[in-house]
């Protein structure tokens, strides 16, 4: 039973990881038309619309009250803050460069988990992530010309740093919540708590809607149904069953799918240094996560 818990797991965070990186080549379409803000609340909404309904459907009511602290701060920190700074700042500095400095993010949730969470920082997850890490960045030069072919403004890096500890701050805080309640009581509060957050917003979303493309529109719906309602569901059911740093190393194998994903979508056919990068973050999760499947083995022998 714990052995088919821990692959419905894997699977689970691995829809969320194929899910967050088709959401970097829908946001290109997106970010065109429509202000950080305002694409922030029409995703959240969507993603609400879509999950309030599966709530309903599956009558699980609201979560505990217990629940509810992590669920706030998750909720302002990751779907709100978070979303809309990192479209902000992918406005001021290049891909390569964002992707550098989000990409700090899974360290800062390893960090905060063993500080606040108890979590401990096992041998093989510090040095998985620091081969993802290594990846990131070289996948990052590669996208930003080595830093000369790029742009990035002093505002650019600090909002993607910004957005870089609201993630890290929203996992952390949402790890406890689903102690208490379920993947989907949490994740669709929490969509609801970031698009109450964005509502400041609604007047640009009115306006933007009225002028942008039909494209840009069903890219924003689709970030709102499947990298929002379905991927942080899936995030959740998995973070629910291992800890928040192994969840967060898992992430990095996010731009080596980017890069899969723009080649195949959007034609751009990555270089050597684009696809070495990419092999290193892969590399960097499967060392990551090792030391938790040889633990379910030893596990499993014990029990038998």
């Amino acid at each position: 039973m714990q052995k088919q818990s821990s692959r419905l797991a894997l699977a689970a965070a691995g829809v969320t990881v194929v899910l967050w990186a088709s959401a970097f080549v829908s946001i290109r379409s997106a970010g065109a038309a429509y202000s950080p803000g305002a694409l922030a609340l029409g995703r959240l909404l969507a993603g609400a619309l879509v999950l309030g309904a599966v709530l309903l459907v599956r009558r699980e009511g609201l979560p505990p009250r217990a629940a509810w602290p992590g669920i706030v701060t998750s909720g302002l920190l990751w779907f709100g803050v978070y979303m809309v700074v990192l479209n902000w700042g992918e406005q001021e500095v290049d891909a390569g460069t964002a992707a550098m400095v989000v990409n700090i993010g899974p360290i800062l949730i390893a960090l905060l988990g063993a500080r606040f969470l108890k979590e401990s920082l096992p041998p093989r997850l510090l040095a998985g992530m620091a081969v993802s890490f290594a990846g990131a960045v070289t996948v990052g030069l590669s996208m930003s010309g080595g830093g000369s072919g790029g742009h990035a403004s002093v505002l650019g890096v600090v909002l993607c740093l910004l957005a870089a500890m609201a993630y890290a701050g929203g996992v952390v805080a949402q790890k406890p919540a689903l102690a208490h309640g379920s993947a989907l009581q949490v994740t669709t509060f929490g969509c609801l708590v970031g698009a109450a957050a964005c509502l400041p917003f609604a007047g640009q979303l009115v306006e933007e809607a009225g002028r942008a493309p039909l494209s840009a529109t069903l890219n924003m719906v689709y970030l709102g149904v499947f990298p929002t309602a379905l991927a942080f569901t899936t995030w959740a059911y998995a973070l629910a069953r291992t800890t928040a740093g192994r969840m967060g190393a898992t992430t990095y194998a996010v731009p080596a799918l980017v890069v899969v994903l723009a080649w195949v979508f959007l034609g751009e056919l990555p270089g050597l240094l684009t696809l070495a990068g990419g092999v290193l973050c892969l590399a960097g999760v499967a060392v990551s996560r090792s030391r938790a499947r040889a633990a379910v083995t030893a596990g499993t022998a014990e029990s038998t």
